[in-house]
Formats: C-alpha cells, sequence, structure tokens
C-alpha cells in the first residue's frame, strides 16, 4: 500500500521524495533554537548570580568597615520615651564629629597639644519629622557650658551632676556620654549615633567631586593648616576639611562663627548631592559609601540596612526642607569665653520634642482631673517657682491664684530652665495638690521627695498653661488677662538656615 505523503504546507506530495530532508532541516534548527535559548539564558542566570553575589559582598564589606560601639550602660536607665523608628515617627540622630588624630589619614593634623585628647568639634542632633517632610540639623556649640554626669557615670541621677563644657563629654566618655548628656538637658530620646574621623570627611568630600564654598573673606589659619582667598571655591577633601575647622582667625574667632560656615557648608554638600543625582550614580554611590563607612563608629542597630532604609523614606524631601539651626546661647558668666543655652533654647528642644515645625504655636494642654475637688483653696498655701526664663511669670501666676481665694500665695525664682509646669507635694497633700493642679491644665503632679510641710509648690517652665478658674473657686473676681507668655520669644535668636540657600548667604 503507497504511504500517503503531505509537503511542509501539510497538501499531498504525489511525487514522495525530499520530504525527510526536509522534516530533517527543521528539527535540526528547532534543536539549535533550544540549545541557544538555554546558553542564552544560562549566561543570563550567571550574570545575575554575579550581581547578587557582587551585591552582597559589596554590603558586607561597606558594613563590616563600621566600627560598633555599644554605649547602652553609659547612657543609664531613667531615658526618654523613643518617640519612633526606622519605619514610623520622628528619629533623632546625633552626628559627631571627631578632632582624633590617630589612625590613617589623621595624624597630619598635629598632636592637638593646645588641647589634648579626643573632642567632639562638631555636634549635630538631626531630626526627621515623623511624616518624613522635613529635616532638621541642630548643631550644639562646643563651648556650651552645661549640666553633666560627673566622670560620664550614666546612673548618676541628675541632681549629682556638674557643669562643665560640652567638648569634654566626648573626651571623657566618648558618644555615650554626649548621648546621656544630651538626652538629660533636652529630654529627647536619641535613636542613632555616628561618629566621623577626619579622614571619613575627607573622602566623603572627595567623592562628590568636590563642594562648591564662598568666602567673603581670604583664610589664613595656621593651626587648621588652611589658606584660601576670598570669593568661589569647590574644594577637595583636605581643603574642605580645612575650611569646616578653621575658627581663630576668622571674625571673632567663636566657634558660633565656625557652625555658620560649617551649616553653609552643609547647605552646599545637600545641594551637590541632589545636583550630581548621587543616589542615581552606583559608582559615586559606591565611592561615597565606601569614603563614609571606612570611618564610621556607630551604634551595634544602625547598619547600612537601617541607614538604606531611612534614606529611602526621605528620598522625597528637597535641599527647601533642610534646615539649620543652632542652640541659642548667652554669655555664660562665670567665663565669657564660654555660653550657656540661653531661654530660648527650651522652645528649640520643646519643638523637637513634640515634632512641631518651629515657631508653631503650642497645644493647649487638656485638663489634669475631671474628679470633684475636695479641699478648698482657700485651705491651701501655693509656692510658685518661675523655671521658664520668663521674668514675671511666678508674679502672673501668683495674681491668677490669689483672686480665686487661695490662701497664701508667694513666688520664688528657680535655678534652670525647665519645661512644662509641675505641682509637688509632701505628706498626705494630695487632694491639696489636685486643687491647685486645676489652675494650670495638664500639669504634672507628683509627690517631692522634699519636706515641703502643708507647702505645694508649682514650678512653672517653658510652654507651662496660663492660670485658669478651678471648679471651687472662692469670689468672682474675674482673672487677670495675661500679659506674659511662658514660652520665651526667641526675639530673632533662633534662626534656620535652608539647605536651598545660595552658599554666600
Amino acid at each position: 500500500m503507497q504511504h500517503d505523503e503531505r509537503d511542509e504546507r501539510g497538501e499531498q506530495n504525489p511525487h514522495g521524495r525530499g520530504s525527510g530532508t526536509r522534516a530533517a532541516m527543521r528539527a535540526s534548527h528547532r534543536a539549535k533554537s533550544v540549545r541557544r535559548r538555554r546558553r542564552w539564558l544560562a549566561a543570563v542566570g550567571v550574570v545575575a548570580a554575579l550581581l547578587v553575589v557582587g551585591m552582597v559582598a559589596t554590603y558586607l564589606r561597606l558594613n563590616g568597615n563600621i566600627d560598633r560601639l555599644d554605649v547602652s550602660k553609659m547612657v543609664g536607665k531613667d531615658r526618654p520615651t523613643p518617640s519612633g523608628d526606622v519605619a514610623r515617627g520622628p528619629l533623632n540622630i546625633l552626628l559627631i564629629g571627631s578632632d582624633v588624630r590617630e589612625g590613617e589619614g589623621n595624624e597630619s593634623y598635629g598632636n592637638g597639644d593646645w588641647e589634648p585628647g579626643q573632642h567632639s568639634d562638631t555636634n549635630i542632633l538631626m531630626h526627621i519629622s515623623g511624616d518624613r517632610k522635613s529635616v532638621t540639623m541642630v548643631s550644639i556649640p562646643r563651648d556650651s557650658m552645661v549640666p553633666a554626669p560627673v566622670d560620664c557615670n550614666g546612673d548618676a541621677p541628675e541632681d549629682q551632676w556638674r557643669v562643665h563644657q560640652w567638648n569634654q563629654n566626648f573626651n571623657t566618655g566618648g558618644p555615650g556620654c554626649v548621648i546621656r548628656t544630651l538626652e538629660g538637658n533636652t529630654d529627647i530620646f536619641i535613636n542613632h549615633f555616628a561618629v566621623v574621623d577626619f579622614s571619613g570627611f575627607k573622602g566623603m568630600v572627595d567623592a562628590l567631586g568636590g563642594v562648591p564654598v564662598c568666602t567673603p573673606f581670604a583664610i589664613d589659619d595656621p593651626k587648621a593648616k588652611f589658606t584660601l582667598s576670598a570669593g568661589r571655591h569647590t574644594l577637595d577633601g583636605e581643603q574642605a576639611l580645612g575650611y569646616v575647622r578653621t575658627r581663630k582667625s576668622l571674625g571673632d574667632g567663636s566657634d558660633i562663627q565656625r557652625i555658620k560656615r560649617q551649616q553653609a557648608f552643609l547647605s552646599s554638600v545637600a545641594q551637590q548631592a541632589t545636583d550630581t543625582k548621587l543616589l542615581l550614580r552606583p559608582d559615586k554611590l559606591l565611592r561615597f559609601l565606601g569614603a563614609a563607612t571606612s570611618s564610621l563608629q556607630m551604634d551595634p542597630d544602625f547598619g547600612l540596612g537601617p541607614m538604606k532604609d531611612i534614606a529611602e523614606s526621605i528620598k522625597g524631601i528637597g535641599v527647601d526642607k533642610i534646615q539649620f539651626v543652632t542652640v541659642p546661647t548667652e554669655v555664660y558668666p562665670k567665663d565669657l569665653n564660654r555660653v550657656q543655652w540661653a531661654p530660648e533654647a527650651q522652645e528649640l528642644w520643646e519643638s523637637i520634642r513634640s515634632d512641631r515645625e518651629l515657631g508653631a504655636p503650642t497645644p493647649t494642654p487638656s485638663p489634669t482631673s475631671t474628679e470633684p475637688l475636695t479641699v478648698s483653696p482657700d485651705a491651701v498655701r501655693v509656692q510658685v517657682v518661675n523655671s521658664s526664663g520668663v521674668v514675671g511669670l511666678a508674679k502672673q501666676a501668683v495674681a491668677g491664684l490669689r483672686v480665686q481665694g487661695f490662701a497664701e500665695v508667694t513666688s520664688s525664682n528657680g535655678d534652670a530652665v525647665v519645661k512644662g509646669a509641675t505641682v509637688e507635694y509632701s505628706g498626705d497633700r494630695a487632694e491639696a495638690a489636685r486643687t491647685v493642679a486645676a489652675a494650670f491644665p495638664g500639669a504634672t503632679v507628683k509627690k517631692s521627695e522634699a519636706a515641703l510641710g502643708t507647702l505645694i509648690r508649682v514650678t512653672l517652665g517653658t510652654g507651662s498653661p496660663d492660670v485658669v478658674e478651678v471648679p471651687n473657686r472662692l469670689g468672682s473676681e474675674p482673672l487677670p488677662k495675661p500679659t506674659l507668655s511662658s514660652t520665651p520669644s526667641s526675639s530673632g535668636s533662633i534662626q534656620a538656615r535652608k539647605a536651598s540657600d545660595d552658599i554666600c548667604s
């Protein structure tokens, strides 16, 4: 029986010749295509595997560059309550510039004989808002005289702290002592810290391709080993380090003036990183990260992973939403070469604590309690202590209490500026304290360790409320209208510089 042979189109082939050859050719072609496809997929797989291995190796190398330091024992146990983390809520990161003159890249800046030891000449608190829409960089003057734990004992109660120069904290106890001192004076929780030395700073500047600066004056500073003519310049890492370290040879030679130059420089860094599209250039980004991590000291929880997450969360923030602020200061009476934090500093710390824009109004506090009061005002002796930095605030409160029938009301001034209102009592005078606290909505009521007897003590700090009517007040005379605010006016002393400002401004 004759086979019914068909051609390649499926039609009958009456000759029955050549069809086997064509079928073989088609099979061979399909086999070659499959082999080519397999080779291509294999090649793609190898490349992908190499990329993954390379990324992992790079991550491990960069992460391994970072020097880890556990400061948990140094910061003590009575820390402020954390307000956020990497995933959500506001973040506070302490950035420290160390003047250590040991190690590769740091030896050529002298031995620091004029000021022995390692110091934190640059101290910046970076506050990232909870909504990830703004960043505030707060510079803390190195010459600030503030209470600090003696010998950096993290467990020492704050009433045993002694006033000394801020720069000594790092010298005595490293970043842990700086954090403990900052948290104790501001009640702001520090989530992470990072310390960078001279070498790391230079490397990061070079990785950016240099950073533009603008100086109205020629600079010649032998101690910083730096000279520069007036005008605009693009500085490499070595030059940039000299520029930000210069102090004695410019202006009044103060640390405050140096901070202003550092803030202008950091503004330029932010602009440069944006203009060069650092995050979109893997080559530049790797050089930058390599330089940064090679000279970084951080807490154990602040690695490249969290850093990447933070960077991702704020990548939409423009330079116009990054601002630089210096802690307001005034002359320290015991040493005119030093400064102390001015009352206006409390306004700054309060804005960080409450994660609100600097200058925004403080929310009205809610009433302390709604339970009926059991002690009449005329059965209560009150002392009002003014610890707000606002002259006359205690006397204003005294007038508001006397109108309501409080028996004996006196006033005095506190030794330091604090925040909020506190009502203290001793013994069994808790109910009398509640009557007083009703006049100060939102006040904290606590039992005092001191023997106050029948006296109820009210301490008014920044952000404390005005006196209001208590439910069981005596008399009907209206309360005097407040003329003073418990939040000191900044009077222009808190000045913010945006990262988008011209570097010559």
